[in-house]
């Protein structure tokens, strides 16, 4: 994640150097005639206006780094790093970033007749739409997602396409089931959501950092018991649940691409004992460190 977030850092100094617009930069990792998944790097700042976006084929994308609204025909969402962005083909969606500067995505890309087949074979009956904006960080999606930010650290190697092939259905899959039931939450005050935006920039930017509930709350400039409730609300999680699960994702990504022993991957990570941090991990992405290391390289 420390790899997807520098990309970052380096577009954002490039136009800062250059003095250059605000723009996409998309580059493809992998593509089909009726798919395809493309690292997408946005560059606009705050005091930029929002944009629009509209694409011709089905739209997934899991958000690496940053922190944006959007707004469609699904109402309006903060995305975070680890939720999952959704279009549909053909429909218009506007991306702001009034709570910080840019963002990096992995967007999968579907022809519709593609997608309408995976969404047939996933159990999803009907019109072959996604019912939904956004699919927070769900813990349901944990090692998917583990394994897809596993296989976009690696891209500038040697990654067989079968690899984005096989992840491209299920992440189309996951998706079309999670959006079917989307969440009905009621909308925090603007003012609660950039609050919300400021702390999860906080965390991360290091999610191993020991940050208090005080300390977050004081960078949303709300009190303990709002910021609990407006972060849930916001993300999709609590504000515990959020630091955990950015702290094992970024485990697996270290496990998953270099030979760190796991004694050190648990502590440089924030967990205290390799203990706690064995069954944290188990809990998250359904097997133990070791084993889960070897899924994610066996899947290479």
């Amino acid at each position: 994640m420390a790899k997807i977030a520098v990309s970052l850092d380096d577009a954002i100094d490039e136009r800062e150097r250059l003095g250059a617009p605000p723009g996409l930069r998309t580059r493809v990792l992998a593509e089909r005639a009726d798919w395809s998944v493309e690292d997408v790097i946005c560059t606009y700042r705050p005091s930029d206006a929002p944009f629009e976006e509209r694409h011709d084929r089905y739209r997934v994308a899991l958000v690496g780094a940053g922190v944006f609204r959007c707004r469609g025909a699904h109402g309006r969402e903060l995305l975070t790093p680890g939720s999952w962005l959704l279009g549909n083909a053909r429909d218009c969606f506007e991306c702001g970033h009034e709570h910080g500067q840019g963002d990096v995505c992995l967007a999968f890309g579907y022809a519709p007749e593609t997608f309408a087949r995976l969404v047939f074979d996933a159990g999803v009956r009907g019109k072959p739409r996604l019912g939904a904006l956004r699919v927070p960080p769900l813990a349901a999606l944990a090692p998917l997602v583990a394994e897809t930010c596993a296989a976009w650290a690696e891209a500038e190697g040697p990654l067989a396409e079968v690899r984005w092939d096989e992840l491209a259905v299920r992440v189309a899959a996951a998706a079309t089931q999670l959006a079917a039931n989307p969440s009905r939450a009621p909308r925090n005050p603007p003012n609660a959501e950039r609050g919300i935006a400021r702390a999860v920039r906080l965390i991360e930017r290091d999610p191993r950092a020991p940050l208090t509930l005080d300390e977050l709350a004081r960078e949303a400039s709300l009190s303990r018991y709002h910021f609990v409730r407006a972060f849930a609300r916001v993300t999709g999680l609590t504000p515990h649940r959020y630091v955990k699960r950015a702290r094992l994702r970024r485990a697996a990504v270290v496990l998953a691409t270099n030979g760190a022993r796991v004694i050190d991957v648990a502590l440089d990570s924030g967990f205290r004992d390799v203990s706690a941090f064995g069954h944290a991990y188990r809990a998250e992405f359904g097997a133990p460190p070791r084993e889960h290391r070897a899924r994610l390289r066996g899947a290479d």
